[in-house]
Order: C-alpha cells, then structure tokens, then sequence
C-alpha cells in the first residue's frame, strides 16, 4: 500500500464542489452551509470529535475497472479481494475534500436510480436515494481507527436523526433510510456490491444497530478494525451528541 504521510490542519476549514446540488436543508445542522453543488464545513462547529485529520481512500476509476468487475470464488472471497485491493491501491489523504469526491462517486453508484425497478421495495423512491446518497457522502468523513477507537463524529453518525433535520423526515422514514444504507438493499447482490465499492473509503461499512436502528450509527471502518472497542466507544459518547442533533429538528412553528 503507498502511504503519504501528511496531517491536515484540524480546523481548517472544508470545501468541496460535487456534481450535484445538495438539499439546503444542510443548512439546519451547525457547521455546514451548502450552496447548491458547493459545501463548505467549519470542523470546529460540525464535529463532535474530530481527532483524526487523514484518510485512506482509493481512485474510483481504479475500483471500477479492477474491483467491481471481478467475481467471488471458491478460492477469493468478496471481502478479499477487497482488502487486497485496498492494500494494492490505497492511500493516505490529508484533504477531506477529496474523501467527499470519492464518496459522492462510491455513493451516486450504490444509491443508483435504476434500483427502484424490480428491487422489491415500492416504498423507496427516487427522492429517498437522492437522501441517502447526500447522508451517506457527509458519513465518510466519519472515522474508526484500527485499536477500535472512533476518532471522528459528525452529526451524521446519527441517520435517523440528522435526515429528520435536514430533509424533515418522520421517525418511520428516517429508519427506513437508515436501514437501507446499512443493509445493502437487504440482499446479498447488494450486500457484494456495497463490500467491493467501499474498498474507494478504504474499508467495509460497519455499524452499531441491531436489526432495527437505534441510532448507533455506522462507519467505513478498515479491515481488521476492533468492533469490541468500536462498540464500547458507542455506548460512551450516543446519548448526549443524539440530543444535539435532534435539537435542531423543525417544530410546528418553524
């Protein structure tokens, strides 16, 4: 794996152009200002815990070409060749930016339109993909650290809670997105595809739901990441941050 060692100022301030607009309704959760394609963060203001300042990312062009088209085998199994790639390909970033570019593109694919015809889900609508795939762009600057340790939080950690302020979704909406983005479309097609696009963030999609969310949340976590401690971590910091997404929720009089 090529590694640049590189440590990006903790407070500078984030800014990235994607190729499509974002809801404004960004603009609710403290940090965070969006104008049209472009997004500025302030990490002071948006984080929770923002120790970690470098991320491990991979070219999409490289994952698509290598990685996507390649089938599982008696011999390879998905989250091998994964990690093979990830080893081969990956490297140490310094600029957020460039993780949002990539997760946008990892993001835009997983979440793509052509899944609403004949995947089984009538409920889910081409708007709530457009959801996802914001919700789940702004995630990858989440961080988990091999020992387990979770070094970054934003208010996206928490699903449910940060799409019910930004897009003024009810609780029932809310989980369902949530469990959409955590379980790969509920079946294994998806569940291979999701493994071998997130090799782009450098690791798996991982997270601390049970089988209906609870709001604990998920992360690109790399291989060989220690769920005890990630877990433990959880349980320590969950409640308090929860409460100060949900703070900023729209109200009848709003």
């Amino acid at each position: 794996m090529t590694v640049t060692e590189n440590v990006a100022a903790p407070h500078d301030i984030i800014t990235v152009d994607l190729p499509t607009a974002f809801d404004p309704g960004w603009n609710r959760l403290p940090g965070i200002h969006v104008d049209g394609c472009r997004i500025t963060i302030d990490p002071e203001k948006y984080f929770f815990r923002f120790e970690s300042h470098s991320w491990l990312v991979a070219d999409w062009d490289l994952v698509t070409s290598e990685l996507l088209p390649v089938e599982e085998t008696t011999a390879s199994a998905v989250e091998q060749m994964a990690l093979d790639f990830i080893k081969r390909h990956a490297v140490r970033t310094p600029e957020p930016a460039r993780v949002l570019s990539t997760a946008y593109q990892v993001y835009a694919y997983l979440f793509r339109d052509e899944h609403l015809n004949g995947i089984g889900l009538p409920q889910v609508t081409a708007d709530h993909l457009r959801m996802l795939r914001e919700a789940a762009t702004l995630m990858a600057l989440n961080k988990v650290e091999l020992d387990g340790h979770i070094s970054n939080v934003g208010p996206c950690w928490f699903f449910p809670a940060a799409t019910s302020v930004v897009f003024g979704l009810d609780d029932s909406v809310g989980d369902m997105l949530d469990e959409i983005y955590h379980g790969g479309w509920f079946n294994e097609h998806r569940r291979i595809e999701s493994i071998k696009a997130h090799a782009a963030l450098g690791g798996r999609l991982v997270h601390g739901c049970q089988a209906v969310p609870d709001q604990s949340g998920g992360v690109v976590a790399p291989y060989g990441a220690s769920m005890t401690v990630f877990r433990e971590d959880l349980s320590a910091f969950k409640a308090g941050w929860l409460a100060q997404v949900y703070a900023h929720r729209l109200t009848a009089t709003d």
